[in-house]
């Protein structure tokens, strides 16, 4: 449990954000400079400010309140809706969500906001932009390929397409620029480190270093791995029901889908990797199930390389990792 005496719980959405205290009391804000100064000045000065990660809208209010010096802690979404399910709350309102995120302040121990510097929020803001960018992109290609197969009626409308998907694939090689070059300014050694793993692509380890912010938020190799979602639950009770074990898929999509492209490669040419893979599959297990098996060893791997600052090395990482 935490120990302030005030926690105060946030709800936020585009245009406002609703607040609850450990006493009940309700108030609103707008979700901008003013509405955040008005915010801040209303707490005491041992305030605890719990909000949920909501992409865009959490930053803003989480980045200006610890640059004044007040406690925030941002806490993950699925751990709250666990908690109002469990209460087996029926109302659903932004009051009601503010009130849920302080309750579950109050009886769990909750970690403090650490504000990421401009260029981990830039990459942060790359990232995002490139994911959109690579949709439109996949969006763009299928309608090509639709318009190929009626045997191009419309030249216009089939050039147009080609251009469109020239100009967003520019985009996104700028982006990725803009994106390595930030990365090896602030870690170039550890990027280095995680090119070395035989399996892991440069993309790749972009992406972990970035989502990471180098590693530093994770204290072991089971917190990252829980992060991606590529631990597996098992389904047990009591002596009729057994279902298959699965991976959560509770974490990180885009990382989860590097990593599984890159444990095609890392099963042949990583000998930790390939062993884990022959292994399962000499039990009769399914390729895909040996391959994120692959998955979880190289960010084992990976963790274990950016903790020592050691390159890859067969015997050595086998016992790290």
């Amino acid at each position: 449990m935490n120990k302030c005496n005030q926690i105060y719980g946030v709800d936020i959405s585009k245009n406002v954000f609703d607040v609850v205290d450990s006493k009940g009391n309700h108030s609103q804000f707008k979700n901008d400079a003013k509405g955040f100064k008005a915010f801040q000045k209303a707490l005491p000065g041992d305030a605890l400010v719990v909000m949920e990660a909501t992409g865009y809208y959490h930053y803003r209010l989480a980045q200006f309140l610890y640059e004044q010096g007040v406690m925030v802690s941002v806490v993950n979404p699925l751990s709250v809706k666990r908690f109002i399910q469990m209460k087996l709350s029926k109302v659903k309102t932004d009051k009601s969500d503010a009130k849920a995120i302080c309750e579950y302040a109050t009886v769990n121990e909750v970690p403090l906001y650490t504000a990421r510097d401009k260029n981990q929020a830039e990459c942060l803001q790359l990232l995002r932009l490139i994911d959109t960018y690579l949709k439109q992109s996949t969006a763009i290609k299928n309608k090509l390929h639709g318009e190929k197969t009626l045997g191009k009626p419309s030249k216009t409308v089939y050039h147009s397409l080609n251009r469109s998907l020239k100009a967003v694939q520019k985009e996104i090689q700028i982006l990725e620029d803009r994106l390595l070059e930030i990365v090896k300014e602030e870690q170039q050694k550890q990027l280095t480190l995680l090119k070395s793993i035989p399996g892991l692509g440069k993309k790749t380890a972009i992406m972990l270093i970035v989502l990471t912010d180098g590693f530093s938020n994770f204290e072991n190799a089971s917190q990252l791995c829980s992060y991606t979602g590529i631990t597996p639950t098992l389904r047990q009770s009591g002596s009729s029901v057994r279902g298959r074990s699965r991976i959560t898929k509770i974490g990180n999509t885009k990382l989860r889908n590097l990593l599984f492209m890159c444990s095609f490669s890392a099963s042949k040419h990583n000998k930790a990797c390939r062993e884990i893979y022959e292994r399962i599959i000499a039990k009769g297990k399914s390729k895909k199930l040996a391959l994120i098996a692959v998955c979880n060893k190289l960010l084992k791997q990976a963790f274990a390389i950016a903790k020592s600052g050691l390159p890859y090395q067969e015997n050595f990482v086998s016992k790290l990792a």
